[in-house]
């Protein structure tokens, strides 16, 4: 096609590194699956722990971490307002969580940075003493795109060894942050994880083929999450994440089918961790858990819950 730009014909994806793109999903017929109690929609409340871990000078970093309450930061230099916003999380937000979950009856899905745990063993010993589970979310909090696939398989096996010893069990799921074209064989590798978390590209698990084996996905959601009371055009109050957690509750409970799914609440100690939120996030729950078709589950048990219903040779074949 002389005098064309090929790219704006292409049809197909070039060979590249990482996991193929899965876009045609379940289609039209999902599988109806049932959570605990016969529940039609499962809700997890997970806990990004991570303060600690962040990139900070104080550990070297030589640049300081990008989530934070004002839109603008010091540079070349230890930014004390960052470090003592994340400090926050640790001091007083995650246990402020943990009162919500406690009043609530409820477990949480904890995405642990290995790191965070180690420098507050307490929190470790908090969510054992609950039952909550805790998904190995890096050895840091790093960007896992920015390593080589050594230092990557190093740090996720440290990860697992240091979540290990601080829980008494190890993690069973996987979340990092930001992801590379190597993370998801590498879980697999690894052989000790039953699903992982990285991608956001469904409302129930799915099954796919990693290096000739079957491996579950549970995926992850950035909608109902608490990063947007820091990102422009999010949640101005604890009235718009009610608002819109609600809405996300509606849909799934009557999304014109049978079909069971899941919704996926995402929140960090140092954000949902203070007063206002934490108080939207505790309404919420409370407005939850008068439906009879909803649950509240770690993700563990919903990928349980699923590989009981939807085996992996149902939906995936192994040569």
């Amino acid at each position: 096609m002389e005098g064309f730009n090929p790219q704006f014909f292409t049809r197909t994806d070039f060979p590249v590194a990482g996991p193929p793109r899965e876009l045609v999903g379940y289609g039209e017929k999902p599988p109806t699956v049932r959570w605990a109690n016969d529940g039609k929609v499962a809700i997890q409340v997970v806990v990004n722990e991570e303060e600690g871990s962040e990139k900070t000078f104080a550990m070297g970093d030589q640049e300081n971490d990008i989530l934070y309450e004002f839109p603008f930061m010091q540079e070349g230099t230890r930014d004390l307002a960052i470090e003592s916003m994340y400090e926050y999380g640790s001091r007083a937000g995650i246990w402020r969580l943990f009162r919500v979950f406690d009043q609530a009856g409820i477990p949480a899905t904890i995405f642990a940075a290995a790191v965070a745990l180690e420098r507050n063993p307490a929190v470790a010993a908090k969510l054992v003493s609950r039952g909550d589970e805790a998904t190995g979310h890096g050895l840091r909090w790093s960007n896992h795109f920015e390593m080589s696939r050594d230092e990557e398989r190093e740090a996720i096996k440290r990860a697992v060894e240091s979540i290990t010893a601080l829980t008494g069990s190890r993690p069973l799921g996987w979340y990092c942050r930001e992801m590379s074209v190597n993370t998801r064989e590498l879980v697999v590798e690894e052989g000790g994880f039953v699903y992982d978390s990285d991608c956001y590209n469904d409302d129930l698990p799915y099954w796919t083929v990693v290096k000739g084996k079957a491996h579950l996905i549970v995926p992850y959601s950035l909608v109902v999450n608490d990063c947007r009371y820091l990102l422009a055009q999010g949640f101005g109050s604890p009235e718009h994440f009610i608002e819109l957690a609600k809405a996300t509750l509606n849909r799934l409970r009557n999304d014109g089918d049978d079909c069971g799914r899941m919704m996926s609440i995402g929140c960090h100690p140092r954000i949902s961790g203070n007063p206002a939120r934490a108080d939207g996030l505790a309404r919420f729950i409370d407005w939850a858990q008068q439906f009879d078709d909803v649950v509240f589950m770690r993700r563990i048990d919903i990928a349980q819950s699923f590989i009981d219903q939807c085996p992996a040779d149902q939906f995936v074949s192994i040569t």
